[in-house]
């Protein structure tokens, strides 16, 4: 049987009342800010980087440029985030980590080709 969960607005997300996979991912993340003692813009920058070091999916892009964007951290950082790391983790996983924050957000990362 399909619960409801109440949203904030007061309508129901059919399907949604058992999350535990999410739910248990984002009592993690809240866990790891609040131990980390980084500034909310370090913290999600650090945690794109980490993103791109490990060639992780485009959904776990989702969530943490949306946040990024929420707590209002510029485009620019977060190239600068891609440009620092290259070095480090690879030209291939910068671009395809900035092919997936690109396509999913509509953000200008690499140029037209």
């Amino acid at each position: 049987m399909v619960e409801e969960t109440n949203r904030p607005d007061g309508g129901g997300v059919p399907g949604a009342a058992d999350t535990p996979v999410f739910d248990t991912l984002v009592e993690m993340t809240q866990n790891a800010f609040e131990r980390s003692g980084l500034p909310p813009e370090t913290y999600l920058l650090t945690r794109i980087a980490a993103l791109v070091a490990t060639g992780a999916s485009p959904a776990s892009y989702l969530l943490n440029v949306a946040a990024a964007d929420d707590i209002g951290v510029p485009l620019e950082k977060i190239q600068g985030t891609l440009v620092a790391i290259a070095p480090v983790v690879g030209s291939a996983r910068v671009v395809t980590a900035a092919l997936g924050i690109g396509e999913a957000f509509g953000l200008p990362l690499l140029p037209d080709m």
